[in-house]
């Protein structure tokens, strides 16, 4: 929906203030998952004035005890935050209008599957309610911060798949060219994944991000070469199917260990500038190697 650049490093340029500018495009209703980086009491404050609801897993530095607080059922309750002392950056005004205390909902979740971490998860929310008609429930709050994983998933393709690992432009206005330009090409492929899914009455994530760029690429040329509007649309029409045929495989309890198993570092790796390196072979100097 919308990304933030920042520079390499300097005030400014973190997370938090990156998210921060893109605040426009949140609107009244809207959740946020994130990790637990974002689960601060001011970015909280920040979102709950706009009307957005936050689901972020609990930072590591605060401590839970569900003995506290309103009793929801086992490992869930709502619980009171008091504002903390005034952070660096922030101007007295803007921590005056700040509440003194806002209330949270925690929930703790474990994920009872084999080769997954056991290790609890804490997820803070200001979705409090937990009876009624409207009721979010345990389970679909911890359901909903599952879905973060995604984001993850859509880092590695968008890196691996269409190649922004390594920016290749130099210059800053040829940086963000670059990446814009390949966050464009990413979201047509998503769309394109969208309406594939829509016509086989599938989920977009049941599709291979991976195949559909390879179908996409196939067919460029060959869309090119149809002048016939009837006939452009029943080969679009083809190639969506097809592509909805390109299912990721649902495999449920596989895991694996989180090792490397291929050796990486078996090259030196580039300590000099590339033109002075070209000087040195020049000159028959391989010591480097």
């Amino acid at each position: 929906m919308n990304m933030a650049l920042g520079k390499y490093k300097g005030k400014g340029t973190g997370e938090t203030s990156l998210f921060k500018q893109l605040f426009g495009s949140l609107k009244k209703g809207d959740v946020v998952v994130a990790d637990r980086h974002y689960c601060s009491y001011w970015l909280i404050c920040a979102l709950m004035q706009i009307g957005v609801d936050v689901c972020f897993r609990k930072h590591q530095a605060r401590h839970t005890d569900f003995r506290k607080g309103t009793r929801l059922g086992k490992y869930d309750h709502c619980i009171s935050w008091k504002k903390g002392v005034r952070p660096e950056g922030m101007s007295k005004e803007e921590y005056a209008l700040l509440p003194k205390e806002i209330t949270l909902r925690e929930i703790r979740y474990v994920i009872e599957e084999p080769g997954r971490k056991r290790q609890p998860f804490v997820i803070v929310t200001t979705m409090l309610d937990a009876k009624g008609e409207n009721a979010i429930t345990k389970d679909a709050i911890a359901e909903l911060f599952g879905f973060r994983w995604n984001v993850e998933l859509d880092f590695r393709s968008i890196k691996s798949n269409m190649n922004l690992a390594h920016v290749r432009c130099k210059s800053p206005e040829m940086v963000h060219r670059e990446f814009w330009i390949t966050m464009l090409a990413y979201n047509l492929i998503r769309t394109t994944i969208a309406l594939a899914a829509t016509l086989a009455d599938m989920k977009p994530r049941q599709i291979s991000f991976t195949s559909a760029c390879q179908f996409v690429l196939a067919g460029w040329q060959e869309i090119c070469r149809i002048e016939n509007s009837a006939q452009l649309e029943v080969y679009c029409r083809k190639m969506l199917l097809s592509i909805s045929q390109c299912v990721v495989g649902d495999r449920p309890g596989r895991f694996e260990p989180r090792v490397v198993k291929r050796r990486r570092d078996q090259y030196k790796r580039m300590a000099q500038p590339r033109a002075e390196l070209r000087k040195r072979l020049e000159k028959n100097d391989n010591s480097f190697e």
